[in-house]
């Protein structure tokens, strides 16, 4: 009788313990906290990266050979789930070719995307720009506008950025100087605009390569162009929190070598921006390579901000090699990383993160 009163106490113990609550330690918690961060690359492929946010969405862009795509998204970092659609597939063969870093900008209620494009020979590039009046960009249609002249001998000329400062319209673009021969320097220009598709002012040139690190053109491995190329291209505007100056943010020395990185011009906020003496050049690059990092050649910048507009993201492309073989497929990926700011207000962009180190969300972002 006691062995069997034995037997059912530890039977009873036995179903009251498998009656508990499990604890899910690692499962949920692992969830979490992979939910809320992200790593680089934002893809496998892709340079020249652009986003907007808009109305709770970002629209992202970025450079092609033969379309032009936007993705739309509520996450940023989630590029790869997110909707993707052509949004203008070129049927003039005089820009069919190279459609070469695309910029969206929302400019009196209606969609404005600015891209480089050739006839198949890139020494014959030059700015377009298309136009949608939808409420969203990834609906309606993009209409050419045409072919954006940038000076009377029609020098090749790409990424063409926009942007708004004082009430007046401007356009800053990479070109030429003169039609290369047997070695080729690329320059920042900027001059007034019209309406989003003219120019008002002759170009005024306000960067040039100079320094030794807006000059590396040879690769590690002695591969190198057939000829020497100086770069400084891809502006993009940006002005600080204290608003008490312009920046102008831009990307130096060959894109194919380790060494491609950013530069960056600033003016006093009520300067005159048409005057090359206004703009002073930072004589370091302040975002480049981090061979530690295993990130080669970062450029090509752009800012977007959090869903919540509470940080400031900086997007970029960059490579896990120095450089990629004669031959090979472009390896660069489009990364994403916040940006911190001095005690002047102005931005610190920091060093490229490795990849697939793990990183907060942008604020607001959902958490999946």
């Amino acid at each position: 009788m006691r062995s069997r009163l034995l037997f059912l106490t530890v039977l009873l113990i036995i179903i009251c313990a498998s009656c508990q609550p499990t604890k899910k330690k690692t499962e949920p918690e692992k969830e979490a906290v992979t939910g809320a961060t992200y790593t680089n690359p934002l893809r496998e492929r892709g340079a020249e990266p652009w986003a907007v946010f808009y109305k709770g969405k970002y629209y992202y862009t970025q450079g092609s050979e033969n379309r032009i795509m936007l993705w739309e998204t509520n996450d940023i970092t989630n590029l790869n789930d997110s909707l993707e659609r052509s949004v203008w597939i070129p049927t003039d063969p005089s820009n069919s070719h190279h459609l070469w870093a695309p910029e969206m900008h929302r400019i009196n209620n209606k969609w404005y995307i600015y891209f480089a494009a050739d006839d198949g020979n890139m020494d014959n590039h030059q700015i377009y720009v298309i136009e949608n009046d939808a409420a969203i960009p990834t609906e309606g249609k993009f209409v050419m506008k045409g072919r954006i002249p940038t000076d009377k001998d029609n020098n090749w000329a790409i990424h063409a950025s926009t942007f708004e400062h004082n009430g007046q319209r401007y356009m800053i673009w990479c070109g030429w100087q003169k039609r290369r021969i047997d070695s080729e320097t690329q320059c920042i220009y900027i001059a007034s605009m019209e309406n989003p598709w003219t120019l008002s002012s002759d170009r005024v040139l306000i960067s040039k390569p100079e320094y030794e690190w807006e000059c590396q053109w040879v690769n590690p491995d002695g591969s190198k162009t057939a000829y020497p190329i100086h770069v400084n291209e891809a502006p993009h505007f940006f002005q600080p929190k204290n608003k008490d100056k312009v920046c102008i943010f831009y990307s130096a020395s060959g894109s194919w070598t380790p060494y491609y990185c950013v530069g960056l011009l600033t003016a006093d906020a009520n300067a005159n921006l048409l005057d090359p003496a206004s703009w002073k050049k930072h004589p370091t690059p302040v975002f480049m390579q981090d061979p530690e990092n295993e990130v080669f050649g970062p450029g090509g910048i752009s800012f977007t901000s959090s869903p919540d507009g509470k940080e400031c993201y900086m997007l970029y492309h960059a490579r896990q090699v120095p450089n990629d073989a004669p031959g090979a497929i472009d390896s660069r990926s489009p990364r994403l990383q916040k940006i911190e700011w001095d005690k002047d207000g102005m931005p610190v962009l920091g060093i490229p993160q490795k990849k697939e180190e793990p990183m907060a969300k942008p604020s607001g972002s959902p958490i999946n």
